[in-house]
């Protein structure tokens, strides 16, 4: 284990200011807003703001501050922030992220949580300053498990993530629940066809038939980095602003706004969770997470969709996917379930004050 800190090549900062400044613009449909995929305005503001304003090298600062290490684990180099806890006897905590977001979704809890948790925070593999390796989300739970156990020595531990961060989190729980003391969810998978609708109540139906629109409306993302990856990785590594349509009409879409992004994520945030995804030419291979994930389901399955066992606390937050309690139960051993009144996908960045207390409640009941 070595200490790590993020120093990115100022030749990579001045090539990625030359490419923003000769963006070759795409034509535009007329009043096009967000209906086509991310805003022609909104894009040009961001990349303007990105060339012209943006300080790569104070959020750099920013995030150095917290102390990072490197470790290899079954030959993979894992990237994580880890904040020791104020109390004498504070409880691990591993909060794992998703895509398109990274680590950096979790850092404005850290200040919250570190008062009762020791705050492990890590890249998954594939994802910004991990290895440029993409694995199954039940490798990533290996590496996550040994990371926790046998290089940082905790017996046992809590889990929390979303995202691609639920599916960690849950392959966890259910490989390790000797270790796994509880975990919270703020989604807890969604229905994928293979179900017994037959053995539905009426409200997953429903839910069912919400996430099979969605997957033809909003969901071309995914099977495209479930399928055929490397072709959309070539453009999105070559073209920043290319890079920032891919990933900024998400944020759009799952954050919770009142139709302005910036209301809950400001641009220096965005443009920063992009930013390490360009610095580390990371993006190809966290895309590519998807297809290894969607071809582990169809050798066998993943562990992840196995119920879970352990305790789970659940934060709905209103721009998720509204899924019932019978649905919940159906995936994890719910032992509380909170219905939001604020906040979205990336709660964590959007409504940090708010996750940082759903997380402290419901683990201080699990001790």
């Amino acid at each position: 284990m070595k200490s790590f800190k993020i120093e990115v090549p100022q030749e990579v900062l001045n090539d990625l200011s030359i490419r923003l400044k000769q963006t070759r613009w795409t034509d535009e449909p007329e009043n096009a807003g967000w209906s086509y995929g991310t805003n022609p305005t909104y894009l040009r503001e961001l990349v303007t703001y990105w060339q012209n304003e943006y300080d790569w090298r104070k959020h750099e600062a920013e995030i150095n501050k917290h102390p990072q290490f490197k470790t290899e684990i079954d030959g993979i180099t894992i990237h994580f922030i880890h904040v020791k806890g104020k109390a004498k006897n504070s409880s691990p905590l591993i909060l794992t992220h998703g895509w398109p977001d990274s680590f950096y979704r979790f850092l404005k809890v850290i200040p919250m949580l570190h008062e009762s948790f020791d705050v492990i925070i890590p890249s998954i593999p594939g994802f910004g300053f991990s290895q440029q390796t993409a694995v199954n989300i039940d490798r990533v739970a290996e590496l996550f498990n040994k990371l926790m156990t046998k290089v940082l020595g905790y017996s046992t531990y809590f889990a929390a993530g979303g995202d691609m961060g639920t599916e960690v989190t849950k392959s966890l729980a259910v490989q390790y629940p000797e270790n796994i003391k509880a975990i919270h969810l703020t989604d807890v998978g969604y229905p994928n066809g293979t179900e017994d609708w037959s053995k539905m109540t009426p409200e997953e139906q429903a839910f069912g038939q919400q996430i099979q629109h969605w997957f033809f409306t909003e969901g071309a993302f995914n099977m495209i980095q479930s399928t055929k990856p490397q072709t959309l990785g070539y453009a999105l590594n070559d073209s920043p602003a290319g890079l920032a349509s891919w990933m900024i009409e998400k944020f759009y879409a799952w954050s919770d706004h009142d139709g302005n992004i910036e209301s809950c994520l400001t641009k220096d945030e965005l443009i920063t969770n992009i930013m390490i995804y360009w610095v580390s030419q990371s993006i190809n291979s966290s895309i590519r997470v998807y297809a290894e994930n969607a071809r582990a389901s169809y050798m066998g399955g993943l562990k992840s969709a196995q119920h879970v066992k352990v305790p789970t606390g659940i934060s709905l937050f209103p721009k998720e996917a509204q899924f019932p309690r019978a649905w919940a139960e159906r995936m994890v051993s719910v032992a509380s379930f909170n219905v939001m009144k604020k906040g979205g996908h990336f709660a964590a960045l959007e409504v940090p004050d708010v996750y940082a207390e759903e997380l402290i409640n419901f683990f201080s009941k699990q001790n």
